[in-house]
């Protein structure tokens, strides 16, 4: 392996944006993400509340209506 070309692996600081914070080991000094196993929908259960019928209504509104199968 060769001298001095790797970067510097230490303890880094992730944050989320819900306040939980985690330590690991890389190369990185401190991280900022979005969301974490502690508030991310898939872990915690909870569902975002998804505006399903104007996504419809924008789609139909866009392209029309779809033709009827036989």
């Amino acid at each position: 392996m060769k001298k001095d070309i790797h970067p510097d692996y230490h303890e880094t600081t992730i944050v989320c944006a819900c306040g939980t914070t985690v330590k690991v080991m890389s190369t990185g000094k401190e991280m900022h993400i979005n969301t974490c196993s502690v508030c991310h929908p898939f872990y915690t259960g909870r569902t975002a509340m998804v505006d399903a019928k104007g996504r419809v209504e924008q789609f139909r509104k866009r392209y029309g209506t779809t033709a009827t199968k036989k």
